[in-house]
């Protein structure tokens, strides 16, 4: 028997059928809305950034503000975790030319940098510090100026010739013509900090922000601009970085704003 639809019934049939097509569409489209939404959502969250373990070997002097300023970094970039490795710049640039994992190098010396330029990119000086001669809390020794440390009755401790510190500490000596005879040479600036912290010595040359850090148990004489050196901190990428974006972003922060502030206030100079 043949069925002759009225265009009435004709209509409310293709309107079924359309609807019925319509279904799984609007379920493919929705399922596919939801996915861009997920993929848009991971791409626009800070939590879902692509993760670095970023390794920063950074001179001992930048200890405590690099670990200031990395909690900031972590937290404006919560997909990046940074590792910090602290020592003198001339153990730091051993590391480098023995072929050490690392992704930045941050050195408190230009000539340090340069030794290992091959392997780095281009350096940028991120902060600059000055030196003072540190003493035991209340200055017991009375010790006013650079030419006290030629004191054969005072304890003085400095940092060793190839260390950048006992470098800039040789410059303003010998420039002054003062001769000092060290009971120890330290690896690093902030072993000689430890070493007048401890009592374990009358006074000694560190940076200012090393003192600054210890306010409460060492005392800072300060040293006139015209006796006085001024160390750069150069900041680089390490070529063999497997995280090369990751490193140069940290790299530039440092030089940022923020990153500014956090060193400026830490008692570094502007570079």
């Amino acid at each position: 028997m043949s069925l002759t639809l009225t265009p009435a019934r004709r209509r409310t049939a293709a309107a079924v059928l359309t609807a019925a097509l319509l279904v799984p569409l609007a379920a493919c489209s929705s399922d596919d809305t939801k996915k861009d939404t997920a993929g848009s959502t991971a791409s626009g969250s800070p939590s879902a950034a692509p993760e670095a373990n970023l390794t920063v070997l950074a001179a001992a002097s930048l200890t405590n503000v690099f670990k200031t300023a990395g909690a900031a970094y972590e937290k404006a970039h919560p997909g990046t975790k940074l590792t910090f490795s602290f020592a003198g710049s001339q153990e730091l640039v051993a590391q480098v030319a023995q072929g050490s994992p690392a992704d930045v190098l941050v050195t408190a010396d230009t000539k340090s940098m340069d030794k290992v330029k091959a392997d780095t990119g281009t350096p940028a000086v991120i902060a600059k510090n000055r030196l003072v001669i540190a003493t035991g809390e209340g200055n017991p020794h009375k010790v006013g100026s650079l030419k006290d440390l030629a004191d054969t009755k005072l304890k003085v401790v400095l940092a060793a010739p190839e260390v950048p510190a006992g470098k800039y500490s040789k410059k303003v000596l010998d420039a002054q013509k003062i001769t000092v005879k060290p009971v120890s040479q330290e690896p690093n600036v902030r072993a000689v900090l430890s070493k007048v912290e401890l009592g374990e010595a009358d006074a000694g040359l560190v940076y200012k922000t090393d003192a600054e850090s210890a306010k409460d148990k060492v005392d800072a004489v300060e040293i006139p601009d015209a006796q006085n050196a001024i160390a750069e901190y150069p900041a680089a990428t390490l070529k063999d970085s497997k995280n090369a974006e990751a490193a140069a972003a940290f790299v530039a922060w440092l030089s940022s704003p923020e990153g500014q502030k956090i060193l400026q206030d830490a008692g570094f100079q502007k570079p």
